[in-house]
């Protein structure tokens, strides 16, 4: 079942730039892991947060990749960059109208 992870990470001032180009580096390791969708975003009305969702195959997938070097390595460099505020949540998706 499809496993969505929709969170937001506080920042320190001035540092949200830099976690988003930590987020958004290309890689192929992600998909191969079975991630669907994972997108980083921001808004102006907020600007020390960075809003990440994420569809993964299966929860385990979702687990399975947060050992994954590549995975490892962005959280050990953005982590300095992070408040510590951080919120969200976790569902398996039911189902869309937009496919089957």
């Amino acid at each position: 079942m499809t496993f969505a992870n929709v969170g937001s990470l506080g920042v320190q001032p001035g540092r949200r730039d830099d976690v988003v180009a930590i987020l958004t580096r290309r890689g192929t390791d992600l998909a191969d892991a079975g991630c669907l969708l994972y997108e980083v975003g921001t808004n102006d009305d907020d600007p020390d947060t960075v809003f990440v969702i994420e569809l993964w195959e299966s929860a385990d997938a979702h687990r399975a990749s947060l050992q994954l070097p590549s995975v490892t390595a962005a959280i050990a460099e953005a982590m300095p960059m992070l408040s510590g505020a951080m919120g969200g949540f976790r569902f398996d998706v039911a189902g869309s109208p937009l496919r089957d």
